[in-house]
This record gives structure tokens, sequence and C-alpha cells, in this order.
């Protein structure tokens, strides 16, 4: 769900919007967008990113598909390419003729601390003991932090019960999202992510995003990888070192209306 702020300042609470994302009793989203004015002379827009429930994050590489759909659509911008803000970092967009967005996310952070991770030093795969098992899994901050778990089955993977054991150890004092990779070939990945404040969802960009990283750094991925989702295919591609990630995909219309919040309904 994306809000137009550029003409009027607009603030909703947490309550506010776990309301508008009940898919029974409201609109429906995993995320919020509210698009803001630039802060910045070299940038076009600031934007914010709300989980569902309520909670701000940094970063979300499927919002920012829609973002780029959405400021051309209500004529906000007559530019195919943008750079935006957002609370973490910049990004920069360029929107093709087929509709889809490519969106340059940066370069990806390994240190633990810039994901952050409670580990003393970085790894391509770390171990752990979590839920009672031995796990290993590799951690990617592509703005927002991301830990990602190799499985032989993406169907029969543990997403409900291993995502928010992992999300809620201490190993990532900010939580974390949770991928879960089943490697189709070097450059085909299959993938489900448990996400910070909305549970599995249809798709996570930047989750796709940390999944190619990571086996990038095993070896076991090239790029571009080819990464299915539930909801929808991307592609990612990483020259590696000091390169930035390059996400494309498309980001569909759904709808378009108004509304008009009344403060009683989230007391």
């Amino acid at each position: 769900m994306v809000i137009d702020a550029t003409q009027k300042t607009i603030e909703l609470s947490a309550a506010q919007i776990r309301y508008l994302a009940d898919r029974h009793t409201g609109v429906g989203f995993d995320q919020l967008l509210i698009v803001a004015p630039a802060q910045r002379p070299d940038t076009d827009f600031f934007y914010r990113i709300y989980n569902a429930d309520g909670s701000e994050v940094e970063q979300c590489g499927n919002g920012a598909r829609c973002f780029a759909r959405f400021v051309q659509r209500q004529q906000l911008t007559d530019k195919s390419s943008l750079r935006v803000q957002t609370v973490s970092s910049i990004i920069e967009l360029q929107v093709h003729e087929n509709d889809e967005v490519t969106v340059s996310m940066g370069k990806p952070l390994l240190s633990p601390g810039d994901i952050p991770l409670t580990k003393p030093h970085a790894e391509i795969i770390y171990q752990s003991q979590i839920a009672e098992q031995a796990l290993a899994f590799g951690a990617v901050s592509m703005g927002n932090p991301h830990a990602v778990i190799t499985v032989t089955d993406i169907d029969t993977a543990p997403v409900n019960s291993l995502g928010p054991a992992l999300q809620h150890s201490s190993l990532f004092p900010k939580s974390v999202n949770v991928g879960f990779m089943q490697i189709i070939d070097k450059h085909h990945i299959k993938l489900r992510v448990y996400e910070r404040g909305a549970g599995e969802t249809q798709a996570c960009g930047t989750g796709a995003c940390a999944a190619a990283v990571s086996g990038i750094l095993q070896q076991q991925l090239q790029s571009p990888v080819h990464v299915n989702l539930i909801g929808g295919s991307l592609t990612i591609s990483w020259e590696g070192n000091e390169q930035p990630v390059l996400m494309r995909g498309p980001a569909t219309f759904v709808y378009e209306g108004t509304l008009r919040l009344a403060s009683t309904l989230y007391e």
C-alpha cells in the first residue's frame, strides 16, 4: 500500500497501520510506503516503510519497485531514472518500458556489526544452535538484516517454526528476515521468506538480494540469479566486492482509493 504525502504530512500510529494492514477489516498489505518530498537536493523523493505490525523498517526491495511505479502513475514525476532516500540509504531506480523496475540496492553489508549480528567476525557461513538444533546460515544486510538458510526442499522447509525462532534469538538484536533458499542450479533458486513484523510473505525483494549474495559468496551461485518466490520472480545481479546489488522485476497496480481515518477505530 502506497500513500502520497508529497503535498501534506501524514503520520499514522502503529495501531492505525495494523488496522489498515488487516486483510479482513482493512485494506490488507505486508508493507506500507509513505511517499514524501525529497529531503536532500541530490534525491527525487523520500519515503518511509512500515510493516503490517506498525513497526518502521529500513528498506524493502519490493516496495522500491512499487514506489517507482506509483510516483509515475500519480504523475509525481516524469523521470524514468530516480534517486530516492529511505531511512537507511539512498537507492537508484530505473523504470523500463515493460513496467519492470531495476533497483540498485547498494552494496551488501557483511560485517556482523553492520547487520547487526552478535558474532565476533564475519563468516560466509555462521554456525549456531537454534531451537535445539544445529543451524548453518549466511547473514547479509541489504539495508535491513537477513539470515539465509539453504534447504533441500522449499515446500517442506520449517519456515513457520525456524523463522520466528531465529528472529527472537539473541543473535540478531534488531531481529531478522529469514530466507529459506533451495538451489536449483547456478543461476536459479527458489525462496521463501519469513519477514520481521509480517510473517511469511508472498515475496521479499531484499530477501532475494540477500539470498543471491549469500549463494554467490558460498560459490554455489553465479550472477545473474533468477529467484522464484511464491508471488513471482526476480532477477538479481551482483559482481561481488564493492559492487551494488541490482534487482529487476515487475510491480503491478491493483487499485486506488481514498481513506478517511477515524481515530476512535484504533483506541
